[in-house]
């Protein structure tokens, strides 16, 4: 910047063209005014300048920089708080530049009328402008230096100065210093005052402001705090509380306890084999038992209409949009460049004020297919693009924390790739916080499959996901007991969800280890009447890969809580405890045990052993019998009545041959028991996009 000499006193020079031409005076050389322009070539402002000065003047072209020093000289005590520099509003400044058509204009100012929200990101929202043309306005519209973030080059010693969590709280990072002056890049001229404030605290000499892209500082902190952000992604849960971590899968006292009792099986085999093998087979007898009865008094609770958490179309009409706080849609996508023009319409379907959804995609580094993809399809401007350093354990829980340091909405969900919510879920889950107490930080939605015609392995999927969704987990809900989360469709309040330390990217079925660890902190869960639909999985070799991550997972979790039992007694209660294990406990156990059972059972009829007869006493043997006939017709009744509460008549008759579904279901837990001592934290990956809409399949 040029040498001045010292500014004359602000006295008898008209403070309103300041803020409405960005002029200011430079000095005052005996009667005649020395004043610098912005835009000397401005004769309306030079005429409205000669009428308040009523005499001859001197002008000077001046940067927005030197506006910026001049103007901070001349007013040393203005408050960097937003006096529209020019008295032209956004909106018709964008339509004056030629950025926006003035039916754009009065379109975005309708939505604006009724849903509120700012304009600047409604345009976005609509696709009529993106985020470097909104920062170069407003850049215009406050007379502020506007700087290029992709192309300027950031002294990492500088941003380092101003810690990561205010960066992203204010939009703004430190950029360069230059002398005794700090270059400060902001996204929002109405927050100057709040950034000055923060920025005075770690400097105290000269601040200058340049006006950027809101993804251009999302951009730049994640180079600059590229290991803050992973160390957070990967180990800020461990960091709070490893032993709420699947980091370490054996304790070595666990390890311990599952020698000791192996050997002293062993033993019992070798020295009274017939007595060990009564009080196993007793043992897993009334385990079975109490499973059996336990989910199908639980399903029956669930069936109810009543619950407490349907939300009417009245209460939806009773939202003022205007009233809507921004939402965040997390959207993690790993090799799935076929189902991505199905997410991007259904999430520009969402009955939601588009200009309120903080929707992120959550694309892997080494995913370089998917992401070119994704970005060939030009998605609207609220849709960001969040590359996930590639890091191990390359999981969804990783990439999922890793967006959630950024979120910018006071609820945020998980949506899968293949995902298609019911359009009103967001209004709906809104509803339900309105109506909840502080302690409800999750509400789940159900779940549901919209290709379930596909194949016989589609339908048995979808009776089984009826049945847990809508019957199972709003049981769980109703009596009080822990909520294992479904893998997608769960609505977090933001901040609790971060004061919990997020997912456990070591956990592979980490929705399920986050309800329970909710609960364990007293937090609560619902479920709400809404579904999202999603693609089942119609190949036998993907879907047992994919079952053999959720079961690994739930045993993960299992291990994980059961470190110690004392304490999570303690934290979880006599009830909570019970629920804990009948369901995280319990769907791997009946899952493994079964093929033991039919193995059993069978060797009964061929061989007729003496001593398998003997292993089953009057009162075991009515209880197993009562497993084998009456257990499993519940559960295959269980799965009927869900479908047809569906509405999904046609599929009744396939759920009766849900058992031949149950030993699918036992290899793939068996699979999760040798990866989850060879390979826990593996991470099998589910290929979805195998269902074409236009498919002759009747849905």
């Amino acid at each position: 910047m040029t040498t001045r000499t010292k500014p004359a006193p602000l006295s008898g020079f008209p403070e309103s063209l300041i803020f409405k031409y960005g002029v200011v005076p430079i000095e005052k050389r005996q009667d005649v005014w020395v004043i610098g322009m912005l835009e000397p070539e401005n004769r309306q402002a030079i005429q409205e300048i000669y009428d308040a000065l009523g005499k001859g003047f001197d002008i000077q072209k001046i940067s927005r920089s030197e506006f910026q020093v001049l103007l901070k000289k001349t007013i040393p005590d203005l408050p960097f708080t937003p006096i529209a520099a020019r008295n032209t509003r956004l909106g018709d400044l964008l339509v004056a530049k030629g950025v926006i058509s003035k039916k754009e204009l009065l379109q975005a100012l309708e939505i604006q009328k009724e849903s509120g929200g700012r304009l600047g990101q409604i345009l976005i929202s609509r696709g009529a402008i993106n985020r470097l043309m909104l920062s170069e306005v407003l850049a215009d519209q406050f007379w502020l230096p506007h700087i290029n973030l992709r192309k300027e080059q950031v002294d990492p010693a500088s941003a380092q100065r101003l810690d990561e969590e205010t960066c992203r709280r204010l939009g703004c990072i430190p950029v360069r210093q230059y002398g005794q002056t700090l270059i400060i890049a902001i996204t929002d001229p109405t927050q100057l005052s709040a950034v000055q404030t923060a920025i005075q605290k770690i400097h105290s000499g000269d601040i200058e402001f340049r006006v950027t892209s809101e993804f251009d500082i999302e951009w730049v902190s994640r180079a600059i705090f590229h290991e803050q952000y992973m160390k957070e992604s990967i180990w800020g849960l461990f960091y709070r509380n490893p032993e709420e971590s699947a980091y370490r899968t054996f304790l070595p006292s666990q390890v311990a306890l599952i020698v000791l009792l192996i050997a002293a099986f062993a033993v019992g085999l070798v020295s009274h084999q017939y007595l060990t093998l009564l009080w196993t087979n007793i043992f897993i007898s009334f385990i079975y038992l109490f499973i059996t009865l336990f989910r199908f008094w639980i399903a029956i609770r669930g069936a109810s209409r009543s619950l407490e958490n349907q939300v009417t179309q009245e209460e939806i009409d009773t939202l003022e949009e205007a009233d809507l706080p921004v939402y965040t849609i997390l959207v993690p996508v790993f090799r799935e460049k076929e189902v991505l023009p199905m997410l991007l319409e259904s999430l520009t379907k969402m009955d939601y004020p588009q200009s309120k959804l903080d929707i992120k995609l959550l694309l892997e580094e080494v995913d370089t297919e998917t992401r070119e993809t994704a970005m060939s399809l030009k998605p609207p401007g609220n849709i960001e693009f969040v590359i996930i350093p590639d890091s191990q354990p390359r999981t969804k829980p990783k990439a999922c924390n890793y967006g959630l340091i950024s979120a910018r909405g006071k609820y945020l969900v998980i949506f899968d790739a293949e995902d298609k919510p019911e359009p009103d879920q967001l209004k709906k889950v809104v509803c339900v916080f309105k109506k909840g107490t502080e302690k409800l930080i999750c509400v789940q939605a159900r779940l549901n499959y919209y290709n379930r015609n596909q194949n016989l392995l589609t339908r048995w999927f979808t009776s089984e996901y009826s049945n847990w969704f809508d019957m199972i987990l709003p049981g769980l809900d109703r009596q009080n007991f822990p909520i294992p989360l479904g893998g997608t469709s769960n609505h977090f309040v933001t901040e609790k969800l971060r004061e919990l330390g997020g997912w456990d990217p070591f956990n592979v079925t980490e929705d399920a280890d986050l309800g329970i660890r909710m609960y364990k902190h007293r937090y609560q869960t619902t479920v709400v009447d809404s579904t999202t639909y999603e693609e089942a999985n119609s190949k036998l070799w993907n879907w047992i890969r994919q079952r053999t991550r959720w079961i690994k997972g739930y045993m993960q979790t299992w291990l994980v809580d059961m470190r110690h039992p004392f304490k999570l007694l303690k934290e979880l209660g006599l009830k909570g405890m019970l629920g804990f294990h009948l369901t995280i406990g319990g769907t791997p156990f009946l899952f493994i045990i079964n093929p033991i059972f039919w193995l059993l059972t069978t060797l009964s009829f061929v061989l007729e052993w003496k001593m398998l007869a003997n292993m089953f006493p009057p009162t075991i043997f009515l209880i197993s019998s009562f497993n084998l006939l009456v257990g499993n017709f519940l559960f295959v009744y269980l799965n009927v009545i869900s479908s047809f509460r569906r509405g999904y008549y046609e599929l009744g008759k396939y759920a009766l041959f849900s058992p031949i579904y149950w030993v699918l279901m036992s290899l793939a837990a068996w699979r999760a028991v040798w990866q989850l001592i060879f390979k826990p934290f593996y991470w099998e990956k589910t290929t979805h996009g195998l269902f074409k809409p236009d498919a002759d399949v009747k849905n």
